[in-house]
């Protein structure tokens, strides 16, 4: 039996070797684009971003991604399905700053450039981090939130995900910069949503049930701020209690739009996605990165959301994932 594992790791491990050998005789790469999530609108704009640069550039691109954001085991497992199939690189979105660090050294001593991007990871061994200036993006909200409360007031914050290094940066550059507000009361920051909008209602439901008197919300991601939107509509306080929410959807523009939701803090996630793809082809030729690579940050309110700048934002273009 273990004569006969053994020869079956060996085949498929020749049969990945020789695949890679008749890709770099073609002259394809092939790239594996590994995200936090797939469902959540934001992945999707990094997708088409990732598409728009594999095609420009003439790589094949591979994206896949666990189905859920708390699924650490599924994208280890993804970025280690990759490592045996014998990709050229990786652009890696680790869901976890520290779990996902022993696959990625693994795909490095395997030969195997890994660029992390989103998120940042503990480990100084990838290509490029190429990414929001998150702490930045936390700051932006809370100035804007203080700015919408004359600079006092009662304010939740609602965290993520335990973890995730992109949320807690954003988290603790709004409580950092809020500090700055000594009248400017933090009632809640210690409630953590979890992934799924549906975590985030019931979190944004307890807390809200919790605190009749609340001025002002600010929550760090997509699906967070959704589930806030619900939770303040059924609870008949939307457009009373000021909010601030981060990123974007077809549901956040619409309440943007209707005064439910005061701004939105705004990623570039197909820019992102096009940036990590270059850089990890850049490296694959031979071109030097840049070891830190900023894709911006906005902020989106009532009045600049018509826009073109700001519109290219709350609605990305993803056609490029039809064709």
């Amino acid at each position: 039996m273990r004569f006969l594992a053994a020869l079956c790791f060996a085949l498929a491990t020749g049969l990945s070797l020789a695949a890679c050998g008749r890709d770099a005789e073609d002259g394809v790469r092939h790239i594996a684009v590994i995200p936090k999530g797939t469902s959540h609108e934001y992945w999707k704009a990094v997708h088409a971003g990732a598409e728009r640069a594999a095609r420009e550039l003439g790589v094949e691109l591979f994206w896949k991604g666990p189905l859920k954001e708390d699924d650490r085991t599924a994208q280890i497992q993804v970025v280690e399905d990759f490592i045996v199939r014998g990709v050229d690189g990786i652009v890696l979105m680790p869901l976890d700053e520290t779990a996902l660090v022993a696959p990625a050294k693994d795909a490095a001593a395997r030969g195997i450039p890994v660029v992390v991007a989103d998120s940042d990871l503990a480990w100084d061994g990838r290509v490029s981090f190429v990414a929001t200036d998150n702490r930045r993006g936390g700051a932006l909200g809370a100035e804007h939130l203080a700015g919408l409360l004359g600079g006092e007031g009662k304010v939740i914050m609602l965290r993520y995900l335990e973890g995730s290094a992109s949320t807690a940066a954003r988290e603790t550059g709004f409580l950092e910069a809020l500090a700055a507000y000594p009248s400017i009361e933090v009632v809640s920051s210690n409630q953590y949503t979890g992934p799924t909008v549906e975590g985030a209602y019931q979190t944004s439901e307890n807390v809200l049930n919790s605190f009749a008197e609340l001025d002002g919300v600010f929550c760090p991601n997509e699906s967070a701020a959704f589930g806030m939107l619900r939770a303040l509509e059924d609870s008949g306080r939307a457009g009373d209690v000021r909010f601030v929410g981060f990123d974007s959807s077809q549901k956040l523009l619409k309440g943007l739009e209707a005064g439910k939701i005061d701004a939105l803090v705004l990623q570039d996630p197909v820019k992102m996605g096009e940036l990590a793809v270059r850089a990890l082809v850049d490296h694959l030729n031979g071109v030097a990165v840049e070891p830190n690579i900023d894709t911006g940050v906005v902020l989106a309110t009532p009045e600049n959301l018509s826009t073109p700048e700001i519109r290219a934002l709350l609605l990305p273009d993803l056609s490029i994932l039809k064709n």
